[in-house]
């Protein structure tokens, strides 16, 4: 029978990689699970999946090799992975926004993905979360996308911003009544 190992967080499995293969692999996993929700909603729009298949393998090697230096300061280990990952986000964004858009090759096999209707229901729906989402300050949409998106810890979302736990909760309460109101007034315009 294989042994399991207990949930851990990434800030004790960082500890335990310097010394522990199995850890380390652990690590690396949860990190790539971070880094990839984090990538795939910054680059939605763009439906960029392989963009951010890539954003997360360069955080995982950037983490991989900061590890043997990374000194805990008080912030939880999810901080130091989401600035890593907001880094290579940004330069990724600018080489997207300088590059050519490269053509699909044409498939050997059927393709199991949905159709193009689905598809465009899904990406409208998409757009139409991010446009309202882009009406927002800055911070709010930072803290939406680390508390809704990534799903960390108000805690957690308060030391990657620098920012109290009660400040968070408070923007975090605006910038959703404020996409309820957004949403509401755009439903409104539809039906009007």
């Amino acid at each position: 029978m294989e042994q399991v190992d207990p949930p851990t967080s990434l800030g004790d499995l960082a500890v335990r990689a310097r010394h522990d293969a199995r850890a380390t692999e652990r690590l690396m996993e949860g990190v790539r699970e971070l880094a990839l929700k984090y990538a795939r909603v910054r680059f939605a729009r763009f439906g960029a999946e392989d963009l951010a298949q890539d954003i997360a393998q360069e955080v995982c090697m950037a983490v991989l090799s900061a590890l043997p230096t990374y000194e805990h300061r008080g912030l939880p280990f999810e901080a130091f992975v989401y600035r890593v990952a907001a880094n290579k986000v940004a330069d990724a964004q600018r080489l997207v926004l300088r590059s050519a858009t490269p053509v699909a090759a044409v498939p050997d096999g059927l393709d199991d993905r949905p159709g193009p209707e689905a598809q465009a229901v899904t990406r409208a729906e998409a757009d139409q979360a991010l446009a309202l989402m882009e009406q927002l300050p800055e911070q709010q949409r930072e803290i939406i996308t680390l508390r809704v998106v990534l799903g960390l810890s108000t805690e957690e979302a308060a030391a990657s911003l620098g920012m109290t736990a009660g400040a968070v909760r408070v923007a975090q309460h605006r910038a959703l009544t404020k996409l309820r109101a957004l949403m509401a007034a755009r439903e409104a315009s539809v039906v009007a």
